[in-house]
């Protein structure tokens, strides 16, 4: 049985999922919810909150591969730079707990899960639903965008 992380990378939110593949090929929502930075903090003191409580998350947890999204943005270069620090704290967090990360695009995991690359936020959040065989869409919708990384990561690494 395969444990995978998925992170959907915030300063403010990070969506976290982990999501374990079942030796029937089950996939199975073991746990899953967000990182909450307080706006008022400085950059540096919520990226080192982000960085503590995801080592509190590996630690529980114990995923033997963990899944990120890849940095996208197209106009907010701010929010952008702000997205790439805090990838940058959990690609750290990630390799100072050995666990395994991989990447995949937004579009690559619109692909895996719902079966169209360019799916609207409420088709993934019944995919998910449905995938993980849950009574209602996870919230908040991060933690559902984590989710959806886990298993595309789950499912991609199955047929490599």
């Amino acid at each position: 049985m395969t444990l995978a992380l998925g992170i959907d990378p915030g300063t403010a939110t990070t969506g976290y999922g982990l999501v374990r593949l079942m030796p029937d090929g089950e996939l199975v929502a073991v746990s899953f919810g967000v990182i909450l930075t307080p706006k008022d903090e400085t950059p540096s003191v919520r990226l080192e909150m982000l960085f503590d409580e995801l080592n509190k998350i590996l630690k529980k947890f114990k995923p033997e591969s963990a899944a990120v999204e890849k940095l996208f943005f197209s106009q907010n270069v701010s929010t952008g730079i702000a997205v790439g620090q805090a990838r940058g704290v959990i690609l750290l967090a990630l390799q100072k707990a050995g666990v395994e990360s991989f990447e995949y695009s937004p579009n690559e995991v619109k692909q895996a899960v719902a079966g169209y690359g360019h799916a609207e936020k409420r088709q993934m959040q019944e995919m998910v639903r449905a995938l993980l065989q849950l009574e209602k869409i996870p919230k908040p919708d991060d933690a559902a965008d984590a989710l959806a990384i886990a298993i595309t990561h789950l499912n991609t690494a199955r047929y490599e």
